[in-house]
């Protein structure tokens, strides 16, 4: 595949949309609307509600059948429009769209903002003509019908993908975001679906806004094949004795969603961090004082809990609360200093797998002898580091590679280390998930091991040279956070 030809995967419903769409109010005549369409040359027209959302949509199609020899001209246009109508956001990547375009069977689809506002429009045919015939197989594969069933074909179609991918020499952090976003608008669609099973049930609506948190390799956009779940919510605020009425719903929801969600392919988390826990449900000020409690007691679970919570991600729901969220967490480090040195000192413990004169350490025992752990023993160190580093200055971003960057902007990494960093995250990524296809094309069970005799010699210089950067990075940050040399 060329670079051309997976670009659609990583290009988002803005890049095609033609601003600005053709709108008019409800109410207009039909044959004003029509005037417009034709001085404008275009075949479709929005009609807008008081609040400039859309209502409906008059196309072609709908003058055709609805219109022609049937219905006054003076007649308002919402007697011929198409309602409701189906619209993308313009954030949503691409692919996505041209497959619910392919399903639904639509020429045009309105693009909108994050307030419902139309900002553009989609074409069908210029869609396509972004993606080779070849991949709009692999595209009505990912964008499947939002129910279990449908969400579980997508989940399995990331293998060909990121196979694909990777082939064409695609970086593996970019597939990583790829695969991270693909799977957040899987969280997306089950937490939606299971809202309107509440309902459909008797439970009736949301009783109060929430926000759903993702956290771990999703929240910084690097998840590789098969991550497992970490998830919370943020509820509004609400009066304590209300809880009895609130909770209830947001445990019946919380239950439907991790169950769906380990039906569609994403494990239940072990260590019991989703929303399930009432320790990840909380009120936005709950969670304020939860970060603030963790700060002060510096327990190790208290650790544990705090280093697991750094890299949440707000993915559906208001953005506002877990904004101020991360404000609260950034100023409170800065307030509880102890609390980063006694997360590095936990963090940083294990060193990366490297012995003496460039030896790669492989396991001498357990169920992987000959082979090396390249999560914990290569990835993790750089992520946990980078992550330190940046909650000291201050840096809000979560991914590993936007932590760097922003590292190297605040003149806190040189130009030279930043590089060298970011190059060897790049590499160790694409062995782990070269190595991640590998087992799962030979049907062996998909883990993070890795045997060093099966690189090539360039392959494995490199893998040296990546590991001693993170080992130096590594242990410059304990010795900047915990005053420790070794």
């Amino acid at each position: 595949m060329a670079p051309s030809q997976t670009a659609v995967f990583a290009r988002r419903v803005r890049d095609l949309a033609r601003p600005p769409p053709l709108t008019c109010p409800l109410g207009t005549p039909l044959s004003a609307a029509l005037a417009l369409m034709t001085a404008e040359n275009e075949s479709s027209i929005l009609v807008l509600d008081a609040s400039g959302e859309v209502a409906g949509i008059l196309t072609e199609h709908d003058v055709v059948r609805r219109v022609a020899f049937r219905l006054d001209p003076e007649t308002a246009v919402e007697a011929a429009m198409s309602r409701p109508v189906s619209t993308v956001g313009e954030d949503e990547f691409l692919y996505r769209a041209v497959g619910r375009m392919r399903r639904l069977r639509l020429r045009h689809l309105p693009v909108v903002d994050s307030r419902g506002r139309p900002v553009g429009m989609l074409d069908l045919i210029e869609a396509l003509g972004a993606a080779s015939e070849r991949l709009i197989g692999q595209i009505d594969r990912l964008a499947n019908e939002p129910s279990v069933e449908g969400l579980a074909r997508t989940k399995a179609a990331q293998m060909a993908l990121a196979a694909e991918l990777l082939a064409d020499h695609v970086p593996a952090p970019e597939i990583q975001g790829l695969i991270t976003e693909i799977n957040l608008d899987i969280h997306r669609a089950i937490l939606e679906a299971s809202i309107a099973e509440l309902a459909a049930d008797g439970w009736g609506p949301p009783p109060l806004p929430f926000t759903l948190l993702v956290m771990g390799s999703g929240g910084r956009g690097e998840n590789f094949l098969y991550p497992d779940q970490d998830n919370g919510f943020i509820l509004a605020d609400y009066p304590d004795e209300e809880h009895g009425r609130i909770d209830p719903w947001f445990i019946a929801l919380a239950e439907r969603f991790t169950r769906q969600l380990d039906a569609v392919g994403f494990p239940f988390c072990k260590g019991n961090v989703m929303a399930t826990n009432p320790l990840w449900r909380k009120s936005a000020t709950q969670w304020r004082h939860q970060f603030r409690l963790w700060a002060e007691r510096r327990s190790p679970v208290a650790i544990l809990f705090a280093d697991i919570f750094l890299d949440f991600r707000p993915v559906q729901g208001p953005v506002e609360p877990a904004e101020t969220l991360r404000a609260t967490v950034i100023e409170t480090l800065a307030a509880y200093p102890a609390l980063l040195a006694e997360m590095c000192r936990d963090e940083t413990a294990r060193s990366v797998a490297l012995g003496l004169f460039g030896r790669i350490v492989t396991d001498a025992k357990g169920d992987h002898p000959g082979r090396v752990d390249l999560k914990m023993r290569g990835t993790m160190p750089l992520v946990g580091s980078a992550r330190l580093l940046a909650l000291k200055c201050g840096i809000g971003e979560t991914g590993t590679l936007a932590r760097l960057a922003a590292l190297e902007r605040a003149g806190v990494l040189g130009r030279n280390e930043a590089e060298a960093l970011a190059a060897a995250f790049d590499h160790i990524t694409f062995v782990l998930l070269r190595q991640q296809l590998a087992d799962h094309a030979a049907g062996r069970k998909v883990g993070n091991f890795v045997d060093p005799d099966s690189l090539s010699r360039r392959e494995r210089d490199l893998l040296v040279d990546s590991l001693r950067a993170v080992e130096q990075f590594r242990k410059r940050v304990r010795a900047e956070l915990t005053g420790e040399l070794w």
